[in-house]
């Protein structure tokens, strides 16, 4: 695995930003008016990763090179290179606004949906850049779910709730139907709680069982990524346990991508984790080496509660 460079190897690497007005950014860092930020030479020289900096992940699941991201004419990410590992979890963390959920939404290409939202780089899916304009959108959001920050069940039962993507993807008969919705909701750890409510409102459960149901309807589908925005911020402890404790036996079968803001939780769950910060991945890795012996200061200032 190769080792990522520290503070001191950058500044060595990479070019120094020319001008003498540049100054460092502090943690304490204040707006500015356009005219007065930094050159991006110098904030990508401070903050930004390099595809030669990232751990050996073989095979990756997913790899992003030089992904940028903008909303209209705002660029949201700069050229983020990361390799996520397959059947891991690997989490993603940063204070709010630095781009976490925006990297996650490029990988099923959801951000589609809404306006004046474009990509640049480059995202390889087992080899594939799935923004490419042949890829076939209805499959790709099949083999890469997603699971939002607030629980979003459908307003039909429980059981239409998981047979709806089912019948809308596959074609099959009654009996089979029956046994992959209770085999989704089994394996989301949810069936034994909804044996009796199948024909119940999916919106008449608990929010950490909603939150299971969405999941349940994502891998009835039988993806191979399962993308979760913030999956346990709407929930309670008790429910966040569930979800953490199914993420657990789901990895190795599905290959997980997790936001969080819980630095606890990413340190319990995940087997990589990625630091992002004002649109840059600054430092991506092993989770016991991110959160035991940082390599960069900012990760270190992070995790340690000095800022964000």
């Amino acid at each position: 695995m190769n080792a990522m460079l520290s503070q001191e190897s950058r500044k060595e690497t990479l070019p120094q930003p020319a001008s003498s007005g540049d100054h460092a950014i502090t943690m304490k860092h204040q707006e500015q008016k356009p005219q007065e930020t930094r050159s991006q030479a110098a904030v990508m020289n401070e903050f930004h990763m390099s595809a030669n900096d990232l751990p050996s992940i073989v095979p990756p699941k997913i790899s992003a090179r030089a992904l940028s991201f903008f909303y209209g004419q705002q660029q949201a990410l700069f050229e983020n290179n990361l390799d996520i590992a397959a059947g891991k979890v690997t989490a993603i963390i940063g204070p709010s606004g630095c781009g976490k959920s925006t990297h996650l939404r490029v990988y099923n290409r959801v951000f589609e949906l809404y306006r004046d939202q474009k990509a640049s780089g480059e995202v390889l899916f087992d080899g594939q850049n799935l923004l490419s304009p042949s890829v076939d959108l209805i499959e790709l959001r099949r083999r890469i779910g997603m699971i939002f920050q607030k629980p979003t069940p459908f307003p039909l039962s429980v059981f239409e709730n998981v047979a709806y993507g089912l019948r809308l993807h596959f074609k099959m008969p009654k009996s089979e139907l029956k046994g992959r919705v209770e085999s989704a909701l089994k394996l989301a750890a949810l069936l034994d709680e909804v044996k009796d409510k199948l024909d119940k409102p999916g919106i008449a459960l608990s929010g950490g069982q909603q939150q299971r149901l969405c999941i349940a309807r994502t891998i009835a589908l039988e993806p191979e990524v399962l993308l979760m925005d913030e999956p346990t911020s709407a929930i309670d402890p008790v429910a966040t346990s569930k979800i953490e404790d199914l993420m657990e036996s789901l990895k190795g079968n599905y290959t997980i991508v997790i936001v969080t803001h819980s630095m606890q939780q990413a340190a319990r769950i995940s087997d990589f984790t990625a630091f992002f910060y004002k649109g840059y991945i600054v430092e991506y890795g092993p989770t016991k080496q991110i959160f035991t012996n940082p390599a960069n200061k900012q990760t270190e200032d992070y995790i340690t509660g000095r800022f964000g």
